[in-house]
């Protein structure tokens, strides 16, 4: 094999465009794949394959993997990075929103798996590179259900480790701590769309706050490009960790709820976001 295959969801923008550039810069034949394509040429332009994709459609998941193998007869690395973050208390948000953000974070990434294992299991190789949170490993408030979600994809991926590797085929999860993304941006819009008027509004509006000013133009996040990095060394390097925790507070927020009573962290953690 003279380069990897690889399939990226997601990748219209922010991380999951940066992880394309990175790969195709270290010599991979990259396939981009999102919705939104039409914001995709300049991934084109450095000569990665751009794929419309929506991991809420089976048969856009079918095509896609199908169109992959036609090409290039095997995929060597399939990086689940399709995902985004609803705010709102538990009992506010819709439950359509709910199934929509399951559709997106968890059964669109587990379809994938399953659709590009077979051709993997076939050629005795391949990695799965999940993008998780630093919010798989521990839990906020007013981004509840987001949170479960990335709970289910870490626990998809740690019992999936398990099952393929007698087939030579690596499960891996990126953990990102706060990104310079428009994510806390969403969530923020979120959060006050859906509690913002009710009996949840003082401190939705405070959680609300903290998410506009750290994802905000002063944030001083981690880049994007940074967590490219990261990413793409999961992806090619020859014995990969389980985990990736990366990125601003996930390794200090991580190991504070590792070792915290449940009633302490809880109340540091709605103090820190300046809950009353």
């Amino acid at each position: 094999m003279n380069r990897k295959v690889v399939i990226i969801t997601g990748a219209s923008s922010g991380m999951g465009m940066e992880v394309a550039y990175c790969l195709i810069e270290k010599g991979c034949k990259v396939y981009a794949c999102a919705r939104r394509t039409e914001r995709m040429q300049p991934i084109k332009e450095r000569g990665g394959e751009v794929i419309s994709l929506d991991v809420r459609d089976e048969a856009s998941m079918v095509n896609c993997v199908n169109l992959v193998l036609e090409k290039e007869g095997r995929i060597d690395v399939l990086i689940n990075n399709a995902g985004y973050g609803c705010g709102g208390a538990i009992e506010d948000v819709p439950m359509e929103e709910i199934h929509n953000q399951y559709e997106v974070n968890v059964f669109g990434l587990g379809r994938m798996i399953q659709l590009v294992l077979p051709s993997m299991r076939k050629q005795h190789a391949g990695r799965i590179v999940n993008v998780s949170s630093m919010g798989g490993r521990f839990t906020t408030p007013f981004i509840g259900w987001y949170h479960s979600t990335k709970y289910a994809v870490e626990a998809i991926s740690d019992a999936l480790r398990m099952e393929v590797k007698d087939y030579n085929i690596d499960v891996v999860l990126i953990e990102p701590g706060m990104i310079q993304t428009n994510w806390g941006v969403i969530a923020s819009d979120n959060i006050k769309k859906y509690s913002g008027k009710t009996a949840y509004q003082k401190n939705a509006d405070r959680v609300a706050k903290f998410y506009e000013k750290r994802y905000g133009s002063n944030g001083k996040l981690t880049e994007p490009k940074k967590l490219a990095e990261v990413i793409s060394h999961a992806a090619l390097t020859e014995k990969p960790k389980a985990r990736y925790l990366t990125g601003k507070y996930a390794k200090l927020l991580t190991f504070f709820k590792t070792i915290s009573p449940d009633n302490i962290y809880q109340t540091i953690v709605r103090k820190f976001m300046g809950m009353k």
